[in-house]
């Protein structure tokens, strides 16, 4: 059996094979799996007192806010609150449901705000004249590997401030390209627009890790050659069974040097980050599929229902089979919101 998984392992080709890299930065180490399907959904033109209500997305998506013109708050349903200004990002990476609204609460009351479509833009607004605040929110479809990857190494929420210069305008033309490119619809347009989604979400988390005031224990795993292995080993297969001596074998270390590495770094053992991944992938699964939950467990590795069940309760506080019935009718209720809007306008 050990023989057949290390041959296993020796087919899971690595770029950098031929030569050990002198360093590896923690976004070059994950960027081949960075996998995000864009969606514009709104551009937003507000004046005077205005509330939009953004509920939860499905598990996968991160959704996003750029603030190009004015100043807004935005408010997390646990109670944490954000000011936004002009150069603002704000990152949700689980999608979680949240209030953006105008920074002010006192003074005039702004028309009701109504919604315009520009082939599958939303445009909302509430003024027919000058606008206060404008920014651009959509959202990114992450794949499976990379949900489990910022599951497990960002937080809930991240406010980037990029202020006006060169990095704003950057980061601007890249949410207009991505925006001509789905509007135009012409042969790879899908493609182009998922490359510079991809760019535009790398730029974020380059930016995040550069302001925050220290990384994630797994991006420092990915620092690290040696345990950057490892992890991308476990990102690509998740659902393969892992043992140490394989995944000591993908980073060319001994097993104790390999745990000695994710001690340092990460504060937990490599097959303990397998299972957080794992389990991450599951939450993503039982979100955005309709598989059983013994099909989700056996696609991310676990060999019985009852095993998953049990690891994933313990992590998360919740049945899987709850958490998909939560899922489930969450989305009734945002198609039912969204046809109640589509009849009134």
């Amino acid at each position: 059996m050990l023989s057949r998984r290390k041959t296993y392992a020796g087919r899971i080709k690595h770029p950098d094979d031929a030569t050990e890299p002198v360093t590896l930065d923690p976004l070059s180490a994950i960027a081949p799996l960075f996998r995000a399907r864009p969606e514009i959904q709104d551009v937003c033109r507000f004046a005077l007192q205005w509330e939009v209500v953004h509920e939860a997305e499905p598990a996968g998506f991160a959704q996003f806010h750029i603030v190009t013109n004015g100043n807004c708050l935005l408010e997390r349903y646990s109670g944490e609150t954000f000011k936004l200004e002009a150069g603002s990002i704000l990152l949700l990476p689980q999608g979680d449901s949240h209030v953006v609204r105008s920074a002010s609460r006192g003074g005039s009351s702004g028309a009701p705000i109504r919604t315009e479509y520009n082939n599958a833009i939303r445009i909302k607004t509430n003024t027919c004249g000058a606008s206060d605040t404008e920014m651009i929110c959509g959202r990114l479809r992450l794949e499976g590997a990379m949900y489990s990857l910022v599951t497990a190494a960002l937080p809930k929420a991240i406010v980037l401030s990029i202020g006006r210069g060169a990095l704003f305008d950057r980061m601007r033309m890249l949410v207009q390209a991505i925006d001509e490119e789905l509007q135009a619809a012409r042969p790879g347009a899908a493609t182009i627009a998922t490359e510079l989604a991809t760019a535009l979400f790398v730029m974020m988390l380059r930016l995040h890790f550069e302001q925050s005031a220290s990384s994630s224990g797994i991006l420092r795993l990915l620092a690290s050659s040696s345990s950057a292995r490892a992890v991308t080993a476990m990102l690509r297969a998740p659902a393969h069974p892992w043992t140490l001596d394989e995944l000591a074998a993908e980073a060319h270390v001994s097993r104790a040097t390999l745990v000695r590495i994710f001690r340092r770094e990460g504060d937990i053992p490599p097959l303990g980050l397998l299972s957080e991944l794992r389990l991450g992938l599951a939450r993503h699964r039982l979100g955005s599929t309709t598989g059983t939950l013994a099909q989700v467990a056996a696609a991310v590795g676990y060999d019985s229902e009852s095993a998953f069940a049990r690891a994933f309760r313990k992590r998360y506080g919740i049945s899987p089979g709850r958490l998909r019935a939560r899922h489930e009718g969450r989305s009734r209720v945002r198609n039912d919101i969204q046809s109640a809007s589509d009849a009134q306008t």
